[in-house]
């Protein structure tokens, strides 16, 4: 679970991002959930976009993936929705995260 002060860090970060996940019509899949888990492997944090017209509710979506990759929601807007996972243990983390107070 995160806390506020780390989903807002997240938040800030994947502002600059671009959905690199499509979520389209066939909805969630393998392949996507396989897709999604390499990503958040190699990143970390990702963006995911649900296409519009679709069926999918992008809230049941994100709920959906981060289940699927054992991530954590960050944020979910329209049809974007930001994921993370936390490095596996002894790896460090590929983001800049800020000291603490």
């Amino acid at each position: 679970m995160l806390t506020n002060k780390e989903r807002n860090f997240l938040r800030r970060i994947g502002n600059e991002l671009s959905p690199i996940v499509i979520v389209g019509k066939g909805g969630i899949n393998d392949n996507v959930v396989e897709q999604l888990d390499q990503a958040l492997t190699a990143r970390e944090l990702v963006k995911c976009r649900v296409l519009p017209h679709t069926d999918n509710d992008p809230r049941k979506v994100a709920d959906t993936l981060a289940k699927r990759t054992s991530a954590d929601v960050v944020l979910v807007v329209g049809n974007n929705m930001l994921l993370y996972r936390r490095p596996e243990a002894g790896k460090a983390s590929k983001l800049n995260w800020p000291a603490e107070d």
